[in-house]
């Protein structure tokens, strides 16, 4: 009988001290009212927003300090097509693989990466911006591209290339 007790005050004291941490809160709802908004979520979604705006400002500002024209392409990239290549041949095609040339600096022109690969377009196997805009070049292509960090390699950025980076992409679809 001594044994069931302790194991009886043994699960009280355990239910009692517990790990003493609440579970996760969620928004607060009356019956009849509408939720509450997560202040949280939109706090952090209103501070992506503002450093997706100061990346853009950023990028358009070094854009402007060149000497060649830039044009807006898709996913805010500028780009400037210094070749436009083969333009008798059909432009890039997703799903298919292409040789690509890359080199990626900081907006102040310092090298981060320089990259020969075969990539295939469509595949997430590039940055989303650089991706999105070789489906309309043609082989043999050289363009330098201006990105803002989310659409060229994100929070996350990669083994060179800092999270939140803005970078100046040159790019060379070989032949």
């Amino acid at each position: 009988m001594i044994g069931k007790q302790t194991g009886i005050l043994f699960l009280a004291l355990a239910l009692l001290c517990g790990c003493g941490g609440k579970g996760p809160q969620r928004p607060s709802q009356r019956k009849g009212e509408k939720p509450q908004e997560d202040t949280t979520q939109l706090a952090l979604m209103e501070m992506t927003l503002r450093m997706a705006e100061a990346a853009d400002q950023a990028v358009e500002q070094a854009v402007q300090a060149q000497e060649e024209t830039f044009a807006l392409y898709e996913a805010h990239a500028w780009i400037h097509i210094s070749d436009p290549g083969q333009t008798d041949e059909p432009t890039l095609q997703p799903e298919k693989s292409y040789p690509i040339h890359m080199r990626v600096y900081t907006l102040e022109g310092k090298l981060l990466t320089d990259n020969k690969g075969t990539y295939a377009i469509g595949k997430n196997e590039l940055p989303y911006a650089v991706d999105r805009n070789l489906r309309e070049m043609h082989p043999g292509a050289k363009m330098r591209m201006y990105v803002p960090w989310y659409t060229a390699f994100g929070q996350q950025g990669t083994e060179h290339v800092p999270p939140f980076e803005n970078v100046i992409i040159d790019l060379e679809i070989q032949e």
